[in-house]
């Protein structure tokens, strides 16, 4: 088993810490980021035309994109301690807030980095092989989608230690690699979201979020 892996993408980091939660040592990585050119290395290219981290590749051949779906994987095949849910109802929340904290804090942010950033010229969409142009009015509405990401995950930590209820799931994984993305970017939650503060404080702290950067 391998783990195609990026040390600077944030997708990455969801696989690693969430392979650590479970107790796991984490699979051979290769590296297949150029972080010189900021950009994957062609070798990682031929073999998964899809150009996206992470990828992993099992003994038998079967290569997994997407760090959902590896999550998925290593959920099923290890199962304690859960992060995924146990029962329909605590699935649903999960899988509810992980993509919330995905599409409106991880991707809204991509959508302020990939279309003003310099070295992203010509490359304003993930995965894409052919030349995307940025578009500078993606720019705001990114802002607003991660402004919109931290107001709801402030009125949901309000009454809630963890994203998804009183334990810790792989919501608070995906929510934490957002917010730490967003940090990066510039885009820091605001000072008065002291449920949001607290959380990521709890969170940050956590040895497999740190043994994850």
């Amino acid at each position: 088993m391998k783990l195609y892996n990026w040390r600077l993408s944030p997708n990455s980091r969801r696989v690693r810490m969430f392979i650590l939660e479970k107790g796991l040592e984490i699979p051979p990585i290769e590296e297949v980021g150029d972080n010189d050119n900021v950009r994957l290395s062609d070798n990682y290219i031929k073999i998964w035309p899809h150009a996206l981290v992470p990828m992993l590749e099992t003994d038998d051949g079967l290569r997994i994109g997407e760090a959902m779906a590896i999550c998925r994987f290593f959920e099923d095949e290890y199962p304690d301690p859960n992060l995924m849910g146990v029962n329909g109802r605590e699935k649903a929340c999960i899988e509810m807030w992980e993509r919330r904290a995905y599409d409106e804090g991880l991707t809204g942010t991509a959508e302020v980095f990939r279309n003003s950033h310099p070295v992203w010229v010509d490359r304003g969409l993930q995965g894409s092989l052919e030349p995307i142009p940025q578009i500078p009015a993606l720019i705001e509405r990114g802002k607003g989608r991660v402004r919109r990401f931290y107001r709801k995950f402030e009125d949901q930590l309000k009454d809630n230690r963890f994203v998804a209820g009183d334990r810790f799931t792989v919501a608070d994984i995906t929510t934490l690699c957002s917010v730490d993305f967003a940090k990066f970017v510039g885009l820091e939650m605001p000072q008065d979201y002291s449920s949001v503060a607290r959380w990521h404080q709890e969170v940050s702290a956590r040895p497999a979020a740190r043994a994850s950067l």
